[in-house]
């Protein structure tokens, strides 16, 4: 069985992405809401809530585990090597390895976190690119909570106040809350193209994870919360959506 984890609904957007690669594969979801947002935390509690997410999801049975969290991945690189199973696909390694033939100029925004770890800008490096990021502080945050289109484009918009976008031709949305208003993201930066790792990680777990189950979906979060409900319902209609809240 596949588990994966995210803060809350962002992953959503991953195990969408998945699904449509492995639609037979038995999947346990666990979004944290209780614990949302990550990317504002520090290295240290994201250490330990990887490594809760982790063994609850092995508790309910998976043994493959895939991190459809941005953030997560400058805990794991940063102190977990040790405590991680042995199959188990994060988000930074498919997205940059996906870039490995291109010449895009490439501006990558994401929480503060991720950008802080500098965890893309170094995995970039190891295939000999340069990429210019952006963290944008409140968004995942106003994503996961439900504020209006209004409020999100409002703080998008602010946020490249500084950044002159036409040095650049591709956006890649380095949190996985970001896709889930890719339209507002295409509408404010309407000359970029964007790039939704998901696509790249759902690759990379069809490959080293494929396996076929009865197609199973189980949700599991920390608190509950309508906003995720309605994504689960919006992004995996046909699927018989079992929540379980943890509280």
């Amino acid at each position: 069985m596949i588990g994966v984890f995210d803060s809350g609904s962002g992953g959503l957007t991953v195990l969408k992405a998945i699904r449509e690669k492995l639609p037979k594969a038995d999947i346990v979801y666990f979004g944290d809401i209780k614990n949302a947002p990550y990317g504002i935390k520090s290295i240290e509690e994201l250490s330990d809530l990887t490594v809760h997410a982790i063994e609850l999801l092995q508790r309910e049975g998976a043994d493959k585990i895939v991190s459809a969290c941005n953030s997560v991945s400058a805990a794991i690189a940063a102190s977990l090597a040790d405590k991680l199973p042995k199959q188990m696909i994060e988000m930074v390694g498919p997205t940059v390895g996906a870039f490995k033939d291109s010449d895009a100029r490439i501006l990558l925004v994401a929480t503060p976190a991720t950008i802080e770890s500098e965890i893309y800008q170094n995995g970039f490096k190891m295939i000999g690119k340069e990429i210019v990021t952006l963290p944008i502080r409140d968004l995942a945050g106003a994503i996961e909570f439900g504020e209006s289109d209004e409020k999100v484009e409002q703080i998008i918009r602010d946020s490249f106040n500084d950044i002159d976008t036409s040095e650049f031709d591709t956006l890649i949305l380095g949190c996985t809350h970001y896709p889930l208003v890719r339209e507002i993201f295409a509408r404010t930066l309407p000359a970029l193209t964007i790039f939704d790792p998901a696509t790249a990680v759902a690759l990379r777990v069809a490959t080293d994870m494929n396996e076929e189950g009865n197609g199973v979906i189980r949700f599991l979060i920390s608190k509950d919360s309508e906003p995720f409900r309605a994504r689960v319902d919006m992004l995996l209609p046909v699927t018989q959506n079992e929540i379980r809240v943890l509280e």
